[in-house]
Parts: structure tokens; C-alpha cells; sequence
């Protein structure tokens, strides 16, 4: 809803004529002081301008009963980790009270650079809720995979004042900052006193002090408390995170207090449809952290106000005159089952999704992989001391763990009684047919291969396999249907989900990727699978910015030493 005119903005707060929308009934959620008020809220376009009094509008909405919040803010999220495009994005998240969703589109600019951001920016225009966006730091995250596109500073620079633009999203090398390379200080010598977003998984002590010095001000890394504890203390704002892999909400939930609240916000991160459905979004966050013992006024604040001022969005966060429209109306504060959102000054109905305008997607036939063969998954070498991959439920982080696998016929076999299975990376941008091969231990599977295009961050194919024709068959049916997720047993597919656009979202609507991924879960467990997310897991394997093993087309990578393992 565009913004009303000054006079008619004053009038209507004053009471002289009536508002274009009033809320009659509720009780406001008064984020400066923890009460509950009863009160009318007036709005004028897409504006609040009155509360703490009583209103008549030209429009009124009995929300008798209920509580009403500031619309909710989620201040690190890939959207295309949603599997959906940003319009189904809105779709399904806005009618759990997200109003404001701060994004990094490096997943879709890895596979086509530059075209995706800018396809994100012209969706940002387009949906109910505010899609700001953060312009991708690190396309590629390092030097140790190959990506579709490579993003330097004076790609991004014509870009950095962008009215939808917040600033330098997360700046995940860290070595690279750490030790001065090029391309990481001409980005942030570039950006030197707007917003740059951080991710610094377990850095801690005086490297963590070189790392913000850069100019770094929000970090969701934290998985413990004394961590985030320690990036508070030293001046960062902490994004506690749950998403659909990446769990730190009970970690973290200590940190939750009033003191606390106005340096930390909400966030996801990568939350697929099913969680969503199943559980729900920062909404799901809001109860379980109260639930956990956090006070309801922190919570709120870190969803909302806190996360306004981390950002500089200083139009939104309270309900309060001058503010901007966005307001969820819930049940109780510890329930947060949200019935009626605005977003903007516009309620959130069927009706005013169908009236966006919608852009065409960007991106496909981006899946360019050679067809794989069984033999290409053999692992070869002498030795029989093998470095494994080790998950853990719940984490990004993996252990780096080493198992003797010795080679029968030269060839290094899974082991399933040691659930140790095969993990293969298969370049598929077309630039150097790159093939990659190790081990992971942690899945459960039994039998057969689940593959992906999701992949973080260069988005290759990556596949897991306790058999190595099921292994191909996967990354190949991968190439056919323009990425997505494949599950595979005996040489058939059980279960797929397409995601056409760049290889990492569908064009359906998000209630047929939440069944369809319903189908995928299914078939993954009856190869034994006991992870309760495992695609986007075996997508986290692939990150060599998260310690401590990884694997990309190059090969298995320590990150800890930041290197390619020989």
C-alpha cells in the first residue's frame, strides 16, 4: 500500500477524520514497557498513526480478545533455501506474522551471479511482505569449489545503493578476512561504514576481534552460549537461528533476558515448507523460546524492535505513530498463533496475493553436469586410514573424524555395519565436469542414494549412496528434471522433487513442495535414513566454510586449515 499523504497521516492521528483502517479491541503488546494495553490502532495507509486512544475508521476490525504485536523480522534467511520462489515465499511465511524478511540470495547467485540478485531485488517490489536484501559477499564462499558465477566488489558496487539493499550479507570467509585476501578487503573496504552481516562459526578470542574490526556488526554463527555471549560482549548483534538443520534456539535461549534483548534478534536462516507447516516460522521461535523459560517482552523485542535497530530499519518494530503498518494479531503471548496480519497497512487475505504482480523466473536449465557413470564413485589409494565426515544432528558443524577403510580391488567400499556410505560432488555448471569422492558417517542409510542440486553454496550435485548404480541413476535423473532432490533404490526412483528455477526452487505452489517433500522424507527413511532433515544435511556437507570436514568438487577439505586434503 503506498504511503498517504503528510496531512492525512496528522489528521487522522489527531482523531479529526476518520482512518482508513482501525483495529478495535485488542490489547497492544507495548514493547517499552512490557504491557498489555487495551487500546484502538488506527492506520493511515500503510502507516500506523494512532494508538493508546479510541479511533473510528472508514474501515474497522474487531480483533476483541487478542493481542497485537509488531510484525515479525527475520534478519538472516536464504529464501531460496525455502524451495520456493520469493512469491510462494511470501505466500507461506507472511500469514505466520513474518512482515519483514531480510535476505541473501547467494544460493541463486552462485548458480547465475548478478541475474538472480537482480531477479530478487524486482520480486522484493512485488510482495506483501518487505523482502529487503543483503548483496552476496561471497560468490564463491572460497577458492576451493566451482561455482556457476564469481561476484568481486565492482560487480556488487553498482548495487550497493539500491533502495531494497540493506548492505554486505554474510561475509563467510572468514579466513579470507582474517588474513587480508584481496578480494575480501576490496569488499569491505567498499562497504566501510554501511551494514555488514557476519558468519563466524567458532571463532572465538583475539581472531574474533580482527573479524569485527573489519567493520562486521551481526553474526548468527553462535551454536553455544558462551559464544554468542562473547560476540555480544564484543559489540555484535546475535541472530539466534533454528532453522530446518542449524538448531541454536535451545543453546541460546539463556542469552534471552531484557538485558540481553535489544542486541539480539530471530532468525532462520534455511527453513524448508515442511518445517513450516509442521512447525511454523520465527513464530515457531517465538513459542518455543518462551516455553524454554525466556521472558515474553525479550522474545518479542529480538523478533521486532531489536532486530529494526540492528538494521537501521528505523520505520518498524513497535506499534507506535509513524511506525509502518506491520502488525501480527495472536492469540496469547506464549501461544503466538497468529489469526489476522498486516503487512504494510494491508491485510494479508488470499485475495491481495492473487493482485501481485509476478516476474518470470530466472535461471533455468542450469543443471549442465556429463552423465555419470557407476564406476565414478570408486574411491582409489592405498591407505587404508581414510578421513571421514562425521554429522551431527542438529548442526552444521561435522566432526572430522578417521576410520580404516581398506581398498578391496582398488576401490574403497561403504560400509554399512560402520554406516560409513559414499559422498560424491559432481560439478554440474559445465565448467570443468569436476568429480569428487569420501565418506560420511551419520545418515543410517542402508541402502541405495539420495541426491541434490542443493548444495551449499556452489550448488553442484551432491549425492550419498551405499550403491553405486543407484548413485548414478540419482545425479543423472538430477539433469533431467533441472535439479531438485532424488531418491533412489534398485535402479528406480522412489520419490523426487523438482526445483527448476537455477536448481534450487519450484515453480509450484508451496503446499505441493510441502507434500512432495512429505514423499521425500518417506522414501529417504525407508533406505534407512534416521536424519530427520536429510537433504538440506547432505546440502551442509558441502560448505567449506563450516568446520570442521567437508567435501566440495575438489575434493574433501579441511577447514580447519582452510586447504584441499591431498
Amino acid at each position: 500500500m503506498p504511503s498517504a499523504p503528510l496531512s492525512a497521516r496528522i489528521d487522522q492521528g489527531r482523531g479529526i477524520t476518520p482512518a482508513d483502517l482501525v483495529l478495535k479491541g485488542g490489547r497492544v503488546f507495548d514493547l517499552i514497557t512490557g504491557d498489555l494495553v487495551e487500546t484502538d490502532v488506527a492506520i493511515c495507509g500503510d502507516t500506523i498513526v494512532g494508538v493508546f486512544g479510541s479511533y473510528q475508521g472508514k474501515r474497522e476490525i474487531d480483533v476483541s480478545g487478542r493481542i497485537l504485536v509488531p510484525g515479525f523480522i527475520d534478519t538472516h534467511l536464504h529464501i531460496e533455501s525455502s524451495l520456493v520462489t520469493p512469491f510462494e515465499f511470501d505466500r507461506c511465511v507472511t500469514p505466520h506474522g513474518i512482515t519483514t524478511a531480510i535476505c541473501d540470495p547467494h544460493e541463486i547467485a552462485n548458480v547465475c551471479g548478478l541475474t538472480g540478485i537482480n531477479y530478487f531485488l524486482e520480486a522484493s517490489t512485488r510482495t506483501l511482505m518487505d523482502i529487503r536484501v543483503q548483496l552476496s559477499s561471497c560468490v564463491p564462499s572460497t577458492h576451493m569449489e566451482t561455482t556457476g558465477a564469481r561476484l568481486e566488489a565492482a560487480d556488487l558496487i553498482p548495487l550497493m545503493d539500491h533502495p531494497r539493499v540493506i548492505g554486505l550479507a554474510e561475509f563467510m570467509n572468514y579466513p579470507g578476512v582474517l588474513f587480508k585476501d584481496a578480494g575480501c578487503m576490496a569488499k569491505l573496504q567498499a562497504w566501510q561504514g554501511r551494514h555488514i552481516d557476519g558468519h563466524a562459526p567458532l571463532l572465538r578470542g583475539n581472531d574474533l576481534n580482527g573479524y569485527i574490526s573489519a567493520g562486521i556488526r551481526t553474526e548468527h554463527e553462535a551454536t553455544t552460549a558462551a559464544e554468542g555471549l562473547e560476540k555480544l560482549r564484543k559489540g555484535m548483534r546475535v541472530l539466534i537461528r533454528e532453522g530446518s538443520v542449524s538448531k541454536d534456539l535451545h543453546a541460546l535461549a539463556p542469552l534471552l533476558t531484557e538485558r540481553f534483548a535489544p542486541y539480539l534478534c530471530l532468525c532462520t536462516d534455511d527453513r524448508n515448507p515442511l518445517d513450516i507447516a509442521e512447525h511454523g516460522h520465527l513464530d515457531y521461535m517465538i513459542r518455543t523460546a518462551i516455553s524454554l523459560g525466556a521472558e515474553p517482552l525479550a522474545v518479542y523485542r529480538a523478533a521486532s524492535l531489536s532486530a529494526a535497530e540492528a538494521f537501521s530499519l528505523k520505520d518498524r518494530g513497535l506499534i507506535a505513530p509513524g511506525k509502518r503498518a506491520d502488525i501480527a494479531v495472536i492469540d496469547t503471548l506464549a501461544g503466538c498463533n497468529v489469526s489476522t496480519v498486516l503487512a504494510g497497512g494491508v491485510e494479508i487475505t488470499d485475495a491481495a496475493f492473487a493482485a501481485r504482480a509476478e516476474i518470470p523466473p530466472v535461471a533455468r536449465h542450469s543443471v549442465k553436469a556429463t552423465k555419470v557413470e557407476p564406476h565414478h564413485f570408486r574411491t582409489s589409494g592405498n591407505r587404508t586410514e581414510t578421513p571421514v565426515i562425521g554429522i551431527q544432528p542438529g548442526k552444521i558443524i561435522t566432526q572430522h573424524l578417521t576410520f580404516d577403510i581398506a581398498p578391496q580391488d582398488g576401490d574403497k567400499r561403504p560400509d554399512i555395519a560402520r554406516d560409513l556410505v559414499k559422498i560424491a560432488v559432481i560439478e554440474r555448471h559445465g565448467v570443468n565436469g569436476n568429480r569428487a569422492t569420501g565418506f560420511v558417517q551419520g545418515f543410517g542409510l542402508q541402502r541405495g542414494a539420495i541426491a541434490s542440486t542443493v548444495c551449499h553454496d556452489h550448488h553442484n550435485i551432491a549425492v550419498v549412496g551405499a550403491d553405486y548404480a543407484d548413485m548414478a541413476l540419482a545425479a543423472n535423473r538430477l539433469g533431467e528434471i533441472e535439479g531438485g532432490f532424488v531418491v533412489v533404490e534398485g535402479g528406480k526412483v522412489l520419490a523426487e522433487l523438482a526445483l527448476p528455477v537455477a536448481g534450487l526452487m519450484s515453480l509450484n505452489p508451496f503446499e505441493t513442495v510441502h507434500q512432495d517433500l512429505i514423499a521425500l522424507r518417506a522414501a529417504a527413511r525407508s533406505l534407512g535414513v534416521v536424519l530427520e532433515e536429510p537433504f538440506l544435511q547432505l546440502a551442509f556437507l558441502c560448505l567449506p566454510v563450516i568446520p570442521h570436514l567437508k567435501i566440495t568438487d575438489h575434493g574433501m577439505v579441511d577447514v580447519d586449515k582452510f586447504e584441499v586434503m591431498p
